[in-house]
């Protein structure tokens, strides 16, 4: 705030949009990263699957990323940024608490939480991510994407480092070599179930929160503000 021209304008975050968005996009950025670290883990070592179908397993996560963008936009033009955005909150926070009893009960119930979550994902980083440059002056767009994409990678970092964390207090520090014992993938699976519930309450609470501070603006494209004279 001392610099004329500092490289984040922290008077930016005066702005509900910009702060609420923001705040959204680290939310998703934990669901997913948390999800796609921690499945590895269990399609790898609890299923004893190679790592390529362990890879291979996600695609329902990336199908749904390609064809989910006409059903956030529409909700979007529909119903506006502010509610569009807590429908996607629901349906992350709904599939995580699905992961957390899924994870017992075979691949198919994982595979419907991995699309209802990135259902989830889609619309909340395609609607932010219009709202946060829409909320920004019209010569700072680019700090409104960079913004953007810093928020994802924070929040990235952050669900790795969560799930890793609860991984190794929960159930060991560490992964042991060749095929687990059948105590130890019940141990596993506790720790997930602990992991995902609990994300399930935090990320719930990280996406409504920035969704309830944004506006009721049905815009699907990105159309910054002009600067106050």
């Amino acid at each position: 705030r001392r610099t004329s021209a500092p490289m984040l304008d922290l008077r930016l975050f005066s702005r509900g949009t910009v702060r609420g968005a923001a705040l959204a996009q680290t939310g998703t950025s934990i669901a997913m990263a948390s999800v796609m670290f921690g499945l590895i883990l269990h399609f790898q070592y609890a299923y004893g699957w190679s790592p390529v179908r362990a890879g291979l397993a996600n695609l329902p996560i990336i199908a749904t990323m390609l064809l989910a963008t006409p059903l956030s936009e529409w909700l979007a033009q529909r119903f506006g940024h502010r509610i569009a955005c807590l429908v996607g909150a629901g349906f992350l926070a709904g599939s995580l608490a699905g992961l957390a009893w899924g994870v017992e009960h075979g691949y198919a119930v994982i595979a419907l939480c991995m699309v209802l979550m990135t259902i989830g994902l889609r619309t909340v980083m395609t609607i932010c991510a219009v709202a946060l440059v829409d909320a920004m002056p019209a010569n700072r767009t680019s700090l409104g994407t960079a913004l953007n994409d810093t928020a994802q990678e924070v929040g990235s970092s952050i669900g790795t480092a969560v799930v890793g964390t609860l991984i190794a207090v929960l159930v060991t520090t560490q992964l042991p070599a060749g095929t687990w014992s059948g105590d130890l993938i019940a141990s596993f699976f506790h720790g997930e179930r602990i992991t995902y519930a609990l994300l399930a309450v935090v990320v719930g609470l990280i996406a409504t929160g920035g969704a309830l501070s944004l506006t009721d603006s049905r815009s699907v494209e990105e159309h910054p503000v002009e600067e106050a004279a």
